[in-house]
């Protein structure tokens, strides 16, 4: 399990961000992990096809594909799927499964987007903003590559989950404010420091609004039904069908 400290905001603004969210040493213990884990494999990964329905024929953006999990089953959906990455190792990973006429390219989310206005009918962010600071450049280019009437769907970690965990952990958390938060994870044998920009949820539907899009969808998924049996001690004290894990959005390009 991957060990969170935060650290404080001022230092975090300093901090070589260099040190931060290096995919390429974890690549493969991450992968293993997005494959069979309880929270990808069981719970977002489903939930993200279930709010992206029938995707057949659709020419879609995976932004931040990593090692190409999702973008394996939207093309197994009849999407023409084209995933990008900051990480190439992820990538490396993403083409020894998809093959080599997968469309996969590295590419920065905090800086602009090498595709032509409209290129997309949907853009699907899974698992991916909450690493930057400043959303509103990000959105705007994705507004840009989307087109009229298409869709960004997105998943974040939930905003309530992050101040639930930290008090638990004995922190002063404060809900409101953008705020850093560092997690080191271990991973097949490899760690790497993982930087993360918790915001409140008016913040994340404001920056969608600002950027053009309505907002269709805001969900609180349930996991799928097997994971209760696959994951016993996980769900020892859980009644319902559903958890505090990540929050999803469906956004219409205006």
């Amino acid at each position: 399990m991957a060990r969170m400290t935060t650290m404080p905001e001022n230092h975090a603004k300093r901090a070589d961000s260099s040190r931060f969210n290096d995919y390429d040493r974890i690549a493969k213990g991450y992968t293993a992990e997005n494959e069979t884990g309880l929270a990808n494999a069981y719970y977002e990964r489903p939930a993200m096809l279930e709010l992206a329905g029938d995707v057949s024929g659709r020419r879609i953006l995976d932004a931040g594909c990593g090692s190409g999990a999702l973008f394996a089953e939207l093309r197994d959906r009849g999407a023409l799927v084209t995933g990008i990455d900051a990480s190439a190792g992820m990538l490396e990973t993403a083409r020894r499964r998809l093959g080599a006429d997968a469309d996969l390219r590295v590419a920065d989310l905090a800086g602009p987007l090498l595709f032509p206005d409209g290129a997309f009918d949907d853009v699907i962010a899974s698992l991916v903003l909450h690493y930057l600071e400043d959303w509103g450049p990000t959105l705007a280019e994705l507004r840009r590559v989307v087109r009229p009437g298409g869709r960004l769907l997105v998943s974040v970690d939930h905003p309530f989950v992050i101040t639930l965990m930290r008090r638990l952990a004995g922190e002063k958390a404060h809900y409101f404010g953008t705020r850093n938060r560092i997690e080191e994870w271990t991973m097949g044998g490899q760690t790497a420091q993982m930087s993360f920009w918790d915001r409140p949820l008016h913040a994340m539907t404001e920056a969608f609004t600002t950027a053009g899009f309505r907002i269709s969808v805001i969900s609180e998924p349930p996991f799928v039904p097997e994971a209760r049996e696959l994951f016993p001690e996980e769900f020892r004290e859980i009644t319902g069908t559903r958890f505090l894990s990540f929050l999803f959005f469906v956004l219409e390009a205006n």
